[in-house]
């Protein structure tokens, strides 16, 4: 119904049409909140060599020579080697060649700084 037509004999209708929108709202909001919410799972759990050389598909021999050249980030006790997935997933993000942006206006200003134009003569 338009707002220029409403009458009081239209109030009901119009209240129950306004409490159905409040309640798919007040539904969408606690669905939205329940998953912002969510417990997290523990990242910061350490794995042996074996385990971080499956989850980064990598050789064994590969993953020692990183490990040596002090390229992924490792603890050392005794004779065993651990890793915490939360380091191993910073470490692969700060090897990117592009690093992901953050955020909406530094995805912007990075499109922004990467285009390179011609100087327009006619403005000099």
């Amino acid at each position: 119904m338009e707002k220029g037509q409403l009458t009081f004999n239209d109030l009901p209708t119009v209240v129950g049409e306004l409490c159905d929108r409040i309640a798919s709202m007040e539904n969408l909001l606690t669905e939205k909140l329940s998953k912002q919410y969510e417990t997290k799972e523990n990242t910061h759990v350490p794995m042996t060599v074996q385990e971080a050389c499956n989850y980064l598909k990598m050789p064994l021999s590969t993953f020692y020579y990183k490990v040596k050249n002090d390229d992924i980030p490792v603890i050392k006790q005794g004779k065993h080697l651990y890793i915490y997935r939360d380091e191993l997933d910073r470490w692969l993000e700060s090897s990117r060649k592009n690093p992901a942006p953050q955020s909406f206006e530094d995805e912007n200003e990075s499109m922004l700084s990467s285009h390179h134009r011609k100087p327009n003569p006619k403005s000099w």
